[in-house]
């Protein structure tokens, strides 16, 4: 019985970290398809921020604010303000890493849900 239990515990392990890399590839997937890689790495700087950097800032963050280049300022959960920082385009929160370059809209080029999507891939990184 215990050797049956460790079995399914491995198993149950095994199959959680092929889900965790599984979605991490298809976040880097989509955020080639979308563009995001123009601007974006997951553990450099390019033009923004490093997406483990945003992951790091933002985890246990309960509420944040961002400033849209539309002028209006985002507020709530960093899930919330990213997906309309990159809805929307956005500027301020990363001046010293980007010398002042706003982030461009990404709305309707890239779908609310695939938006939703690289935001939650994003966030995740930083475990």
């Amino acid at each position: 019985m215990k050797k049956l239990q460790f079995i399914l515990g491995v198993a149950l392990v095994s199959s959680a970290a092929y889900a965790s890399v599984a979605m991490a590839s298809e976040g880097l997937d989509l955020a080639k398809k979308s563009g995001c890689l123009a601007c974006h790495a997951v553990d450099h700087k390019v033009v923004g921020p490093a997406w483990m950097d945003v992951s790091k800032k933002y985890k246990g963050v309960s509420e944040m604010t961002a400033t849209l280049t539309d002028g209006t300022v985002a507020k709530g959960t960093p899930k919330e303000v990213l997906n309309q920082k990159v809805h929307k385009g956005g500027k301020g929160n990363w001046t010293a890493v980007t010398h002042g370059v706003p982030m461009p809209p990404y709305s309707p080029r890239v779908s609310d849900a695939n938006i939703a999507k690289l935001v939650d891939f994003v966030l995740g990184l930083a475990k």
